[in-house]
């Protein structure tokens, strides 16, 4: 049986690869500094670790023999735009640490195969309807934000690993991924979540407040089809980093209005002063659309799932969710 190490277990993605996994019949081990906040993990090992202390990166990463096939690096201190402009000191001292400690280990270890989550945060800022960018034009770098310098720096740090000690490296950069049991509430949520929240919430005739004028264009990813991409990536031989994401663009305006839709309610967008980030992305897919992978879920059809979810948890009164990783 293979055996698979998922950091950052606690979180989004983390919790549905683990569960990606266990269906195709790995042996896995999940660290975490949280416990999972929405249900019981299936891993076969869950450990409570903090990896911005190198030793419980060793104890991550040591097995009372051999090695683990693959080790999937998600943990990360990391959020929506509201909290990564809020803690920009704590977002990239925390990464820092997180990814300088668990590169060391895996060496350390003899890791051969090891995944790296960056994010679409590593590129600057871009205009409505401008060129996709190709992972190259990441640099020379301008990142709108720590959390996307943080990322080239562990990016850079991972290439040089490889290079010198054989440590076999996939990087990923992810754009905003979204669907059920993802942070909903609590400052961290992505914009999708935090739209579909307000929208659940709000009496019908009511309001949505949207930060800025809503005219930033994003593209989101379901979380199906970001788990399935990053099982391609893993198994493909691209050893430079890869976009992940759609090709599907919608203004935050558009996004807002799509939940409204899918809600049925009577409700007006209230546009407020708040941090928005870059005005646009647009990225190239090529190199992952060359593993024969595209998305499957329609934005609409995401959207749809995601405000049921929120909708539901909203009306169960649930505490907020525990942050990411």
């Amino acid at each position: 049986m293979k055996r698979a190490l998922v950091s950052g277990a606690s979180g989004f993605v983390g919790a549905h690869l683990v569960k990606r996994l266990k269906k195709d019949g790995w042996w896995v081990r999940a660290v975490s500094r949280h416990k999972p906040p929405f249900a019981a993990s299936p891993a076969d090992e869950y450990l409570l670790l903090d990896l911005r202390e190198a030793g419980h990166c060793r104890k991550a990463l040591s097995l009372p023999s051999g090695n683990f096939d693959e080790v999937y690096q998600l943990s990360a201190d990391m959020g929506g735009v509201g909290f990564i402009t809020a803690a920009p000191y704590e977002v990239m001292r925390n990464n820092a640490l997180i990814n300088i400690n668990m590169i060391q280990a895996a060496l350390d270890a003899g890791t051969k195969k090891y995944f790296f989550s960056s994010s679409a945060c590593v590129y600057p800022d871009m205009k409505p309807g401008a060129k996709p960018m190709t992972e190259e034009e990441a640099l020379p770098a301008h990142p709108d934000n720590e959390y996307g310098w943080e990322k080239l720096y562990a990016e850079r740090l991972l290439a040089i690993a490889a290079a010198k000690y054989g440590l076999d490296a996939r990087v990923a950069r992810f754009q905003t991924t979204y669907g059920p049991e993802g942070t909903w509430q609590g400052g961290r949520e992505k914009a999708p979540a935090a739209i579909c929240r307000k929208t659940a919430m709000a009496p019908d005739g009511g309001e949505v407040e949207v930060w800025g004028d809503g005219s930033a264009v994003r593209s989101y990813l379901y979380i199906d089809d970001l788990i399935e991409a990053m099982r391609r990536l893993m198994d493909s031989n691209i050893k430079e980093p890869v976009n992940i994401g759609s090709d599907e663009y919608v203004s935050v305006k558009q996004l807002t209005e799509m939940a409204i839709a899918i809600s049925g309610k009577r409700l007006k967008i209230k546009y407020v002063p708040g941090p928005v980030g870059v005005l646009s992305r647009n990225f190239s897919n090529a190199r992952i659309y060359s593993t024969g992978w595209k998305p499957k879920v329609p934005l609409k059809e995401g959207l749809t799932r995601t405000y049921t979810w929120i909708a539901k948890q909203a009306q169960a009164g649930q505490p907020v969710s525990l942050p990411n990783g």
